[in-house]
C-alpha cells in the first residue's frame, strides 16, 4: 500500500514515540480484566455500591460499572498487570457504550463510565511511570457491543437488523469522547467479530478527530472465531484487514476466541497483508467444558515466544483466562526477541477490495467484470422484483451474476418510486445473509449520495462507490470524497464538471486530472482507490456529433492511464449500444468489440452483464466488421449498414426486400410508410399530391396534422415496443422535416393572404409552437434531451434548449421570455426527480399554466403520476422517448384535442396512482391524532361567509320533467356498459363514432338508445322523483352535526342528526404538503362562530325495472339491457341537473354559474355532492342517517335494502357541500385505531364497523 501523504493524517508525537519503541522491542499488553474481576468474587451489592443501591435492574456481571462503584478493585488490577510487565493497560470499558449498557438500564452513564475508567487507568499508569521511570500507556478499549450490523437476529427476516450504523456511530462517539477526556493515550477497537461494527467505531473516531480531538494512535484487533479462519460475520482475516486499513492503524491483529496455537496461522496471514505493526493477545488456550481456561502461564508464554522468535509480532498480551502471572511469563519470554519488521509496502500498485473475501486488482489482473443486473434502471426483471417488494427473489439475480463471473456486484436502486436509501439498505442486508454473493465486493451505485451512504452503512467489506463528480463544484466534491474515504471505500469519478458532461477527449482528461489532484492532495486518497469513468456514450444514433463517442472514450482512457498513476478506468457498457435497444445480438457484439479495443488501451473494469459477453473471435466476421466500423467511426454509413444487418440476419428480424410496391397505395399510406422507413426520396412528391387534393386537405396544415402526424404516431408506437431503433427515429424525423419544409412556403403564403383579408398587420408565428427544454439543476446529462430537440425541430417546433444544470428560476424565466407553449424537463439521475417536483410546485405557486413534459432515463409514468402531477394543476405528461414527444406536443397545442387529451391523461394518471398505492405492501399510516393535526387548514373568517339556502328543511320533486335531463347525460359510461371503447383520440363521446374499430357499432347503439329514450320519456314509462333538503350544520372534529332550522346554536345545542366522517390516514409523499382530508373539513366548526349549512339529496328513476322485465319476457334481451343502461344515465343526469339548480337557485351560492354539460362532467363548479359508500365516505350506513333526517322513503318512494342498496336501482343520493375548498378525495385504507374510534362515535360494535368498512381496512380484521 502506498504510504500516506495526507498532512491531516500525519503522525502525532505520541504515535512517533510508540513507533520508535515498537521498532526497538516487543511491547506487552495487559491480560484479561474479566478474569481478574471474577477472582474477587463480588456480589450484587458490590456492583451496586452506594450510588446504585436502589437501581431497578440487577447489576451483577456489569464489570464496567465497577470503575465507579469499586474503583480500588479496578485500580488494583491495573497495578498488578503493570507490575507483571505490561507496557500498555486497557481501560475497563469493553461494554461501556450506551448500546451495551442499555441491558442494565445505565445507558445514560456511558460517557461517565468511559471517562472514569480512563482516569483510573491513567492514574495507575502514571503512578507506575513515576515509580519505575519507564513510561506506561493507556489504551481506551472499544468493545464490539452486543449488537451486529451484518447478521440478522431473526431467522425469518434476514434483512432485519437490531441496530443501525448511525446509532453505533453515535454510541462510539460518546465512548471515545469519554476515553479521550479521561486521558487515554490510544484507542483500541477490539474483539471485532463483525467488521461493520468496527467500521462504525472507526467512522466515529475519524469524525471526532476531524471535528474536535487531536489525533491519537489507533489499534485494531479482530476475532477469528474458529479454525475456518473467519470472523463471526464471515470475513477472512485478510478481507478484514483490507476493510479497516483506510484508517492507517498503528497496530492491527487478533485477540480472543482462540488460544495462541490456533491463532498462529491467522496472525501470519494478517502480517503478510499489512504494513502496520502486529498485535496479538490470545486466550489462555481453548475453554474447558466448564468455560474455564486451563493453559498455564508457562505454556502461553512458550507459544508467544515462538511467535516472537519467528518475527510475527510487535505487541503481545492476553485475553480471556490470562492473569498477571501469564503476562509476567509472556513479558519475560519475549524480552530478548526482536520485533517484527513491517513491510514497507504490500501489494504495491494494487487496488484492494473485499467482500467476505479479498479481491486484488493488480498489473496482471484481467478485465474486471462488475455485474450490472442488480440495477433497477438496467434490468427489467430486477426492477420488477424490487418494486413489487420481492427482495428475496431479487437475490437470485445477484447470485446468478456472481456465478456467471461477476467479480464485483453493482447495486443500483435509482428508481423514482422507490425509497432509495431504504431499498439499498434492505438489499445490501439481504446480500449479507448470502455468503455465496457476499464473498465479492459490492459497488454501491447511485446518483443520490444519501443512497450511497445507506449502502455503505450496511457493508462490512471494502466497496466501490459509483459515483461522485465535480458537477456541483469542488466543495461538494471534496465533502463527498472525504465521506467515501471515511467509510474506507474506493471511488468512481465521472467525467462531469460544472459545465456538464465531457464528450471530447481533452475535456475528459482535463476533468479527470483535476479530480485526481483534488483527491490525492486535498483528501488524501490513495491513487489506487480512484477509478475514472470517462463516459461511455451512445453511438449509432443517426446524429453525426455522436459518431466519435467510442473513439473519444478509448483515447481518453489511454491518456488517463499514462498521466494519472495508480488510477483505474471503468465504464457502463450498455450505454454504448442503446440505439439498438431490443436487438441483443447486435448489442452484445458491439460490447465485445468495444471492450477488446478499450482493454488494450487501459480500461480496467466495466459494468457489464457478465453472462452475455461474447468472445471477440466468436463474433460473426461480417457483424464484427460492422461493429468496428461504427465504434471507430470509419464509415459514414455504418449505422445504416448495421441496421440492415440486424433486419436481415438477426433472429426475429424480417428480411428487408427493397421494392416499390408501397408506391401503389394511397398517398396517406405512402407518407406513413416513408416516415416509418425513413425514405426521403418521394416525400415532396407525395406531399404535393396531398396539397392538390383541396377537398380533403383544404389547408397545408391539415396535411401535417393528418397523414404526417399519423405516421409519426406509428413511429412512436414502434419505438416504444422495441420494433424501431433510435437512428431510425432520427431518420423519420428528417423525413418529417423535409415534408414540413416543403409546406412552409405555402403556409406562409396562406398566412399573408389571411392577413390581407383581415386587414391585420400582426405577424403570425410560423412555428407549430415554442418548447423550452432543460436538464434540471444537479444533472449534466443532455444527450437524450438533445435528440428530443432534434426530433421536435424537424417537426416545425421552435426549440429553446437551455442546456444542463438549469435552476428552476431560470427555466421559468426563460419560458416566460420566449412565451413557451410547453416546458420540457429532462434528467437521468434520481436527484433530478426531486428537482422536477420542485419545478412543478413552483409553477403551481406562481400560477403558471404551461403544460409540463417530463422525460429522461430515470423518469417513469408512475413517478410522474404519483409524485409530480399532483403538484401542478396544468397538464403534466411523461414522455417516454423522443419519438413520442412530437405526438404529445401536437395534441397539447391542438385546441380541438387539448382538453380531451388532458382529461384522458388525468384519468389515466389517477388510475396509476391508485394502483400504485394499492400495490404497496409496507404502506405506512399516520396515527389518528397525527392525521387530524394535518386536516385541511381553513381560515373561516377570511373565506366568504357561507350562503344561507333559499329554504331550510326538504323540498320534494314529484314527476320531474325528464326532458330537462337529456342534455345532462354523460354518455361515456353508457358505451362502457356495452364495452365499446374507442382508441385515442376517438375515446369520448361523440368522437367514438369516428373510431375505425368500434365507431360504426357505437353509432348504431347510440341511435337505438335515442329512439328508446325519447319513447320512454314521452309515453311516461319512466318517471323521476327526488328530494332536496338543507339544514344548519357545524363540524365537530371528524363529524358533522345537523341542527333544527330555528335553533340558535350554542356549545351545548343538541343536534337532530350526526354524519360521521372518516379521515385519510395513509402516509403521503414526504415532499407533499397535502392535507389528510375528512368531509367534516369542509364545514365550519361550531367554535368558529361561522354559521354553515349542509344539503341532502336523493333522486330516482322509476319504471325501468318493470319495462326491462317486459322486454326480457318477450325475448328482447338487447332492449332489456338498454332500458336499465338508460335509466342509470337518466338518474345520474338527474343528480347533475339538480345539483346545478341547487348551486344556482335552491341554495344559490353560485347564482352566476354558466357551465356546459361537459364542464359539469369534469366538475368545474364550486361544491361537491359525495355519496355514502363511495371513496370520500365509504360507509354505506350513513345512508340511514340521510333517510331518517329527510324522510326520503316516505317522500319519494326510494327505499334501502338490507344491504343498503337503493331501489329503484337507478337512484343516486348524497350530501351537498358549498365550501369553495371542497373537493372529492378517497379516504383510502385506515388503521384499527380509527375503526375503534369510529365505532365508539357511532355507537356500533367494532365487528359491525369492520364488516361495512372491509374494503378499506388497512389490517386483517381476523387477526
Amino acid at each position: 500500500m502506498a504510504p500516506n501523504k495526507h498532512p491531516q493524517d500525519g503522525c502525532c508525537v505520541l504515535e512517533s514515540e510508540l513507533r520508535a519503541v515498537l521498532q526497538q522491542r516487543i511491547m506487552v499488553l495487559d491480560g484479561g480484566m474479566g478474569t481478574m474481576i471474577q477472582q474477587h468474587e463480588l456480589e450484587e451489592g458490590d456492583f451496586r455500591g452506594e450510588e446504585f443501591r436502589e437501581h431497578p435492574l440487577p447489576l451483577k456481571g456489569n464489570n464496567d460499572i465497577l470503575s465507579i462503584t469499586q474503583p480500588d478493585v479496578i485500580y488494583g488490577i491495573h497495578k498488578d498487570y503493570l507490575q507483571a510487565g505490561a507496557d500498555i493497560i486497557e481501560t475497563n470499558t469493553f461494554s461501556s457504550t450506551c448500546v451495551a449498557q442499555a441491558d442494565y438500564g445505565l445507558e445514560h452513564l456511558a460517557y461517565r463510565l468511559n471517562k472514569a475508567s480512563a482516569e483510573l487507568a491513567r492514574k495507575a499508569a502514571d503512578d507506575f511511570t513515576k515509580q519505575t521511570g519507564r513510561k506506561r500507556y493507556v489504551a481506551g478499549a472499544l468493545g464490539p457491543t452486543n449488537r451486529t450490523l451484518s447478521i440478522s437476529p431473526s431467522v425469518e427476516r434476514p434483512d432485519f437488523r437490531n441496530i443501525t450504523f448511525d446509532a453505533l456511530v453515535e454510541a462510539y462517539s460518546e465512548q471515545v469522547r469519554g476515553l479521550l477526556d479521561g486521558g487515554a493515550d490510544l484507542l483500541l477497537v477490539e474483539t471485532i467479530f463483525d467488521t461493520a461494527n468496527a467500521k462504525a467505531a472507526l467512522f466515529a473516531i475519524d469524525l471526532l478527530f476531524e471535528q474536535s480531538y487531536k489525533r491519537t494512535p489507533i489499534f485494531i484487533s479482530g476475532t477469528i472465531v474458529d479454525r475456518s479462519g473467519r470472523t463471526l460475520s464471515g470475513q477472512t482475516g485478510e478481507a478484514f484487514v483490507l476493510s479497516v486499513s483506510h484508517v492507517k492503524p498503528l497496530c492491527i491483529g487478533l485477540n480472543c476466541a482462540l488460544g495462541a496455537t490456533e491463532m498462529r496461522p491467522f496472525i501470519e496471514a494478517i502480517g503478510k497483508t499489512s504494513t502496520a505493526f502486529i498485535i496479538c493477545y490470545p486466550n489462555a488456550g481453548l475453554p474447558n467444558t466448564f468455560g474455564g481456561y486451563d493453559e498455564t502461564p508457562q505454556v502461553t508464554s512458550s507459544h508467544m515466544k515462538d511467535f516472537a522468535a519467528d518475527g510475527l509480532v510487535n505487541i503481545v498480551g492476553g485475553c480471556c483466562g490470562t492473569t498477571p502471572a501469564h503476562i509476567r511469563a509472556i513479558a519475560e519470554g519475549v524480552r530478548l526477541c526482536q520485533p517484527r519488521v513491517p513491510p514497507a509496502d504490500v501489494y504495491k500498485g494494487y487496488m484492494l477490495l473485499s467482500g467476505l473475501e479479498p479481491f486484488r486488482i493488480g498489473p496482471y489482473t484481467n478485465f474486471v467484470n462488475i455485474g450490472e443486473r442488480c440495477n433497477v434502471a438496467g434490468s427489467r426483471r430486477f426492477a420488477k422484483l424490487i418494486t413489487a417488494g420481492n427482495y428475496e427473489e431479487a437475490l437470485s439475480v445477484a447470485k446468478a451474476q456472481v456465478e456467471m463471473g461477476a467479480q464485483v456486484l453493482d447495486i443500483n436502486m435509482d428508481e423514482g418510486m422507490l425509497d432509495g436509501p431504504t431499498a439499498m439498505a434492505r438489499f445490501c442486508n439481504l446480500i449479507g445473509s448470502e455468503p455465496d454473493i457476499a464473498r465479492v465486493p459490492l459497488c454501491i451505485d447511485s446518483s443520490n449520495f444519501s443512497v450511497i451512504e445507506a449502502g455503505l452503512k450496511c457493508c462490512q467489506g471494502k466497496c466501490i462507490v459509483n459515483s461522485i463528480s465535480l458537477k456541483e463544484g469542488e466543495q461538494d466534491f471534496l465533502s463527498r470524497a472525504a465521506t467515501v474515504k471515511r467509510f474506507g471505500a474506493a471511488v468512481v469519478v465521472m467525467a462531469f464538471d460544472e459545465e456538464g458532461q465531457a464528450t471530447e477527449i481533452d475535456r475528459k482528461v482535463e476533468i479527470c486530472t483535476r479530480a485526481y489532484d483534488l483527491l490525492v492532495t486535498r483528501v488524501g486518497f490513495d491513487p489506487n482507490n480512484i477509478i475514472f469513468d470517462p463516459n461511455i456514450l451512445t453511438i449509432g444514433t443517426g446524429m453525426e456529433e455522436h459518431n466519435n463517442y467510442a473513439v473519444n472514450f478509448i483515447k481518453a482512457t489511454r491518456r488517463i492511464k499514462e498521466t494519472l498513476p495508480g488510477a483505474r478506468v471503468s465504464g457502463g457498457l450498455s450505454n454504448l449500444s442503446f440505439s439498438f435497444r431490443g436487438m441483443e445480438v447486435i448489442r452484445e457484439a458491439m460490447h465485445g468489440a468495444f471492450l477488446y479495443h478499450a482493454i488494450k488501451d487501459g480500461m480496467d473494469m466495466g459494468i457489464v452483464n457478465a453472462g452475455n459477453l461474447p468472445v471477440y473471435d466468436d463474433i460473426d466476421q461480417q457483424l464484427l466488421l460492422l461493429c468496428e466500423n461504427i465504434i471507430w467511426n470509419r464509415d459514414p454509413e455504418a449505422t445504416e449498414k448495421l441496421l440492415a444487418y440486424a433486419q436481415n440476419n438477426v433472429k426475429g428480424g424480417k428480411k428487408v426486400v427493397q421494392t416499390d410496391e408501397w408506391r401503389e397505395t394511397s398517398v396517406e399510406e405512402r407518407l406513413e410508410y416513408a416516415l416509418i422507413k425513413g425514405i426521403e426520396k418521394y416525400v415532396v412528391e407525395d406531399v404535393e399530391e396531398c396539397r392538390t387534393q383541396v377537398d380533403r386537405f383544404p389547408r397545408p396544415l391539415h396535411i401535417i396534422e393528418g397523414p404526417l402526424m399519423n405516421g409519426m404516431k406509428v413511429v412512436g408506437d414502434l419505438f416504444g415496443s422495441g420494433k424501431m431503433f433510435l437512428p431510425q427515429v432520427i431518420k423519420s424525423a428528417r423525413v418529417m422535416k423535409k415534408a414540413v419544409g416543403y409546406l412552409i412556403p405555402f403556409m406562409e403564403k396562406e398566412r399573408a393572404e389571411m392577413m390581407v383579408m383581415s386587414e391585420s398587420t400582426e405577424e403570425v408565428d410560423p412555428y407549430q409552437g415554442t418548447i423550452v427544454l432543460a436538464t434540471v439543476k444537479g444533472d449534466v446529462h443532455d444527450i437524450g434531451k438533445n435528440i428530443v430537440g432534434v426530433v421536435l425541430s424537424c417537426n416545425n417546433f421552435r426549440v429553446i434548449d437551455l442546456g444542463v444544470m438549469v435552476p428552476c428560476d431560470k427555466i421559468l424565466r426563460e419560458a416566460t421570455t420566449h412565451k413557451a407553449d410547453i416546458i420540457g424537463l429532462s434528467g437521468l439521475i434520481t436527484p433530478s426527480l426531486d428537482e422536477m417536483i420542485y419545478v412543478a410546485k413552483e409553477m403551481e405557486r406562481l400560477g403558471i399554466t404551461t403544460p409540463l413534459l417530463i422525460g429522461g432515463a430515470t423518469t417513469s409514468k408512475t413517478h410522474t403520476a404519483v409524485k409530480i402531477a399532483p403538484r401542478y394543476t396544468a397538464p403534466v405528461i411523461h414522455v417516454l422517448d423522443a419519438s413520442r414527444s412530437v405526438v404529445v406536443c401536437s395534441q397539447l397545442l391542438d385546441e380541438a384535442q387539448r382538453e380531451e387529451y388532458f382529461e384522458d391523461i388525468k384519468e389515466e394518471y389517477e388510475e396509476i396512482r391508485q394502483d400504485h398505492y394499492d400495490s404497496l405492501k409496507d404502506r405506512r399510516y399516520l396515527s389518528l391524532l397525527q392525521a387530524r393535526s394535518r386536516a385541511l387548514p381553513v381560515d373561516w373568517l377570511s373565506l366568504p361567509r357561507p350562503v344561507c339556502p333559499q329554504f331550510l328543511g326538504t323540498r320534494v320533486f314529484d314527476s320531474y320533467d325528464l326532458d330537462r335531463l337529456v342534455d345532462y347525460i354523460d354518455w361515456k359510461p353508457f358505451f362502457d356498459v356495452w364495452q365499446l371503447r374507442g382508441k385515442y383520440p376517438n375515446r369520448g363521446y361523440p368522437k367514438i363514432f369516428k373510431d375505425k374499430t368500434v365507431g360504426a357499432e357505437a353509432q348504431r347503439v347510440f341511435d337505438d338508445a335515442q329512439l328508446l329514450l325519447h319513447q320512454m320519456i314521452h309515453d311516461g314509462s319512466l318517471k323521476g322523483r327526488g328530494l332536496v333538503g338543507f339544514w344548519h350544520a357545524q363540524s365537530d372534529g371528524d363529524d358533522i352535526s345537523v341542527y333544527k332550522d330555528d335553533v340558535t346554536l350554542h356549545r351545548d345545542s343538541e343536534p337532530i342528526a350526526t354524519f360521521y366522517g372518516l379521515r385519510q390516514q395513509m402516509e403521503k409523499d414526504s415532499s407533499s404538503s397535502e392535507p389528510h382530508l375528512c368531509l367534516s373539513d369542509f364545514v365550519a366548526p361550531l367554535r368558529s362562530g361561522v354559521a354553515d349549512y349542509l344539503g341532502v339529496f336523493a333522486v330516482g328513476v322509476f319504471g325501468a325495472e318493470e319495462l326491462s322485465q317486459q322486454f326480457q319476457a318477450g325475448g328482447d334481451d338487447y332492449s332489456s339491457i338498454m332500458v336499465k343502461a338508460l335509466a342509470d344515465r337518466l338518474a345520474e343526469a338527474f343528480a347533475e341537473e339538480l345539483h346545478a339548480r341547487v348551486r344556482k337557485e335552491l341554495w344559490g351560492y353560485s347564482s352566476d354559474e354558466d357551465l356546459q354539460a361537459l364542464d359539469l362532467h369534469r366538475i368545474r363548479y364550486q361544491g361537491i355532492r359525495p355519496a355514502a359508500g363511495y371513496p370520500s365516505q365509504p360507509d354505506h350506513t350513513e345512508k340511514t342517517t340521510m333517510w331518517g333526517l329527510a324522510g326520503i322513503q316516505e317522500k319519494t318512494g326510494i327505499e334501502l335494502t338490507e344491504s343498503l342498496a337503493m331501489t329503484p336501482a337507478a337512484s343516486v343520493c348524497g350530501l351537498y357541500f358549498s365550501n369553495p375548498l371542497a373537493s372529492y378525495f378517497a379516504v383510502g385504507k385506515i388503521t384499527r385505531e380509527q375503526v375503534d374510534d369510529y365505532s365508539r362515535r357511532k355507537g356500533m360494535s367494532v365487528g359491525e364497523v369492520e364488516r361495512w368498512l372491509a374494503p378499506i381496512l388497512g389490517y386483517d380484521s381476523e387477526e
